[in-house]
C-alpha cells in the first residue's frame, strides 16, 4: 500500500499528459484516517467514471453496534449513509471541471426504498463508500492539480462528513434503523394474523407523479384509514402499538369508483414487499416478500411454459403443456405471468383490471353462451383465483371495476370511496345471493400443475463485439443490454431502482457460469443464487468492486431470465 504523500507527487508528475497515464495512479492509499481505493481507471474522459472506495476502519467511524446488530438494521444504516453522502457530494464537490465527465464526485442515488446496496458497506470492524470520480482532463490532456483538489480536499471533507458517527445525526440514523426493524417485525407476523398484507393509518399512498415517486404533500393527500372490520394491531418493537387494515389471505377484491384510489392502493401494496425511508407515507404500507404484479403483456417472449391450467385446445393443435411464443397475446402472456410466478415461489398475486386481457379474466353468461367452451380455449381467472388458494395457498389482490362476478369467489371486498376503504364483503355477498350471474363454472377440479423448467446454459450469452467479450449492461431501469440482445423489463412493475437491473444482469451471468447445468431447475438456481448473496453480498457477482448494485428480488431476476429471448428450456 502506498501513502497519501505519495499520490500527491505522481498526480503533478502525469499532469498535461496523455488521459492514459492516469492508469499509473491506480491502487491502494493510506490516507492515515482512511483507505483509499483507486479500483478502476476510467481509459478516456468520456468513458464511465472511475472506480473509488474509501475505508474507514471500524473504531475510527465510532458507529454504535446497536445500530447494526441485524441485517434489517445494518442494511437500513448503509441506505442512510449513502444518503448522506449523495447530499454531501453535492455541496462538496465542485462539479464538472474539463472535458467529458471531469470533475464528477457521486455516489448511487437511492430510491424511496430501503434496499441492500453495494455503495455502502458497512461491517463492525470498517466502513467502506464506493463512488465513481470523473478524473479530471482538458481535452485528452490530464488536469492534475484539479485532480489534487478531488483526492486532498473533497474526498477527505467527505469523509469527514459521512462516515464519522460523531459528525452525523444519530437520532436520524437511529430512526431509519428502528422503521426498518418495525416493518420486518410487521412483515414476520403476518402469517400469524392470517394476512398478506397490512397498510398503517395515517399512511400517505398517493405518489407526485408517475415519474416522481416522492408522496404526495399531506396537505394534498387523504391519509389512509381502516375500516373497522379490518383493522388490526401489531405492537412494534419501537413504534408500539401500530393499527391499520389487514388484508387477509384468500381473495381480495378492491372495487370503487374511477379516480377513488384503487390502483393506487394496489401501487402501494406492489411497493409493500420493500421497506421504506421516513417521511415516504408508505413506511407502513407492508406486504409479503413473495408477492408478484401480474399484468397482460402482448408481444412478450415465452419459452416451454405449462399455461395449460389457463389455455388449451389452441387452434393447429398446440400443446399449451410446453407452450413457447416470440409474440404471445395478452392471454398467453398473462397466463405465462402467472405460472412463471409461482414457478419460483409466489404465494401472493397482484392484478389489476386495467393492465389485464379482458377475455383471460372473466367470460359472462352472454358469451359462454354463443362462444361455447368447446370453442373457447381460455379458462378465465375467475374459475381459477378459488383453485389458486385451495390447492396451492396462493393468495389474490385484485382491482376490478367493471365485473361483479367476481364477488361470487371474493373473500374479501373492499371498496375505496374518496380514496378511504370502506369493507364491503357482507354487501358484495348479498348483492351476488340476489344477482345470480347464472354463468357456467369452467375451472375444472384443481388447479392444475406448476411445471418445473430447466434453463439451458448455453442459451445465456453475453457475448459480443470484435474481442468477443461478456456485454452485460442497464440501459435503463427497464432494459438489460445481455451479449447481442436487449431484455425487456418495462412490464414489471415491481422494479424500484436501476441498480437492481444493473445487479440482474451480472446475477445471470453469474448464475450461468456458476449453476446452471441443464438438470438444476430455475428455482433451485434461485435459490443456490440467493444463497450466496445472503453469504457473501452482491460483491460475489462481479471480479471487481461496484458501487452501482442494489439488491433485486428473486421474482425480478426470474423476470429477467424469462424474457431473454436466446433463453431454451427443458422440463
Amino acid at each position: 500500500m502506498k501513502t497519501a504523500k505519495e499520490l500527491r507527487p505522481e498526480l503533478l508528475r502525469i499532469d498535461r499528459k496523455p488521459y492514459g497515464f492516469y492508469k499509473e495512479i491506480k491502487g491502494r492509499y493510506d490516507f492515515g484516517t482512511y483507505v483509499l481505493n483507486l479500483d478502476y481507471i476510467q481509459p478516456d474522459p468520456f468513458a464511465p467514471p472511475s472506480q473509488v472506495a474509501v475505508r474507514v476502519s471500524g473504531k475510527t467511524a465510532g458507529f454504535p453496534p446497536a445500530l447494526l446488530d441485524s441485517l434489517t438494521r445494518r442494511v437500513a444504516l448503509e441506505d442512510c449513509l449513502t444518503r448522506y453522502f449523495y447530499q454531501q457530494a453535492q455541496k462538496v464537490g465542485r462539479g464538472k471541471r474539463g472535458t467529458g465527465h471531469s470533475g464528477l464526485l457521486a455516489i448511487d442515488k437511492p430510491s424511496q426504498e430501503v434496499l441492500m446496496r453495494t455503495a455502502m458497506v458497512v461491517r463492525d470492524e470498517w466502513v467502506e463508500a464506493r463512488f465513481v470520480i470523473g478524473l479530471p482532463a482538458w481535452g485528452r490532456r490530464i488536469s492534475g492539480r484539479e485532480a489534487s483538489e478531488i483526492f486532498f480536499e473533497e474526498i477527505p471533507e467527505l469523509v469527514q462528513r459521512t462516515l464519522i458517527y460523531s459528525n452525523l445525526d444519530g437520532d436520524l440514523l437511529e430512526k431509519y434503523v428502528d422503521l426498518a426493524e418495525d416493518a420486518e417485525f410487521i412483515r414476520a407476523r403476518l402469517s400469524e394474523k392470517g394476512l398478506m398484507a397490512f397498510v398503517g393509518n395515517g399512511s400517505i399512498l398517493p405518489r407526485v407523479s408517475g415519474v416522481d415517486d416522492r408522496p404526495l404533500p399531506s396537505d394534498a393527500a387523504i391519509p389512509f384509514q381502516s375500516p373497522p372490520e379490518l383493522e388490526v394491531e401489531f405492537d412494534c418493537p419501537h413504534r408500539g402499538p401500530v393499527r391499520g387494515m389487514g388484508i387477509p389471505e384468500g381473495v381480495t377484491l378492491i372495487v370503487g369508483g374511477g379516480y377513488h384510489g384503487k390502483s393506487t392502493l394496489l401501487s402501494a401494496l406492489e411497493k409493500g414487499a420493500y421497506n421504506h425511508i421516513p417521511g415516504d407515507g408508505r413506511e407502513l404500507v407492508v406486504t409479503v416478500d413473495d408477492s408478484v404484479k401480474i399484468r397482460a403483456e402482448d408481444g412478450r417472449f415465452i419459452e416451454n411454459v405449462d399455461i395449460s391450467p389457463f389455455i388449451r385446445n389452441l387452434p393447429l393443435g398446440l400443446d399449451t403443456r410446453v407452450f413457447s411464443s416470440p409474440d404471445a397475446s395478452g392471454s398467453t402472456s398473462q397466463a405465462a405471468n402467472i405460472m412463471e410466478a409461482l414457478e419460483v415461489g409466489a404465494t401472493l398475486l397482484l392484478v389489476d383490471e386495467d393492465t389485464s386481457a379482458t377475455n383471460f379474466m372473466i367470460r359472462d353468461e352472454r358469451m359462454q353462451s354463443l362462444v361455447t367452451k368447446e370453442k373457447e380455449p381460455i379458462t378465465p381467472f375467475i374459475d381459477k383465483v378459488k383453485q389458486l388458494y385451495a390447492d396451492l395457498g396462493v393468495s389474490t389482490i385484485l382491482v376490478m371495476g367493471g365485473s361483479g362476478d367476481y364477488f361470487d369467489v371474493a373473500d374479501t371486498v373492499i371498496m375505496m370511496d374518496e380514496y378511504l376503504p370502506r369493507d364491503r364483503t357482507a354487501e358484495a355477498r348479498s348483492i351476488a345471493q340476489s344477482y345470480s350471474t347464472r354463468r357456467t363454472f369452467e375451472g375444472g377440479e384443481t388447479f392444475g400443475r406448476v411445471k418445473d423448467r430447466r434453463p439451458i446454459p448455453a442459451s445465456f450469452d453475453p457475448r459480443k463485439g470484435k474481442k468477443n467479450q461478456a456485454r452485460i449492461s442497464a440501459k435503463s431501469i427497464n432494459s438489460i443490454a445481455f451479449g447481442k440482445h436487449y431484455i425487456d423489463l418495462s412490464q414489471v412493475e415491481q422494479l424500484v431502482d436501476i441498480s437492481q437491473t444493473r445487479a440482474i444482469g451480472d446475477i445471470i451471468h453469474y448464475a450461468a457460469k456458476n449453476y446452471m447445468n441443464g438438470e438444476r431447475t430455475l428455482r433451485e438456481i434461485l435459490d443456490l443464487v440467493e444463497a450466496d448473496l445472503d453469504r457473501d453480498g452482491m460483491d460475489v457477482i462481479c471480479p471487481y468492486l461496484k458501487g452501482n448494485y442494489a439488491r433485486p428480488r428473486r421474482y425480478e431476476i426470474a423476470a429477467a431470465i424469462n424474457r431473454l429471448r436466446t433463453l431454451k428450456c427443458k422440463d
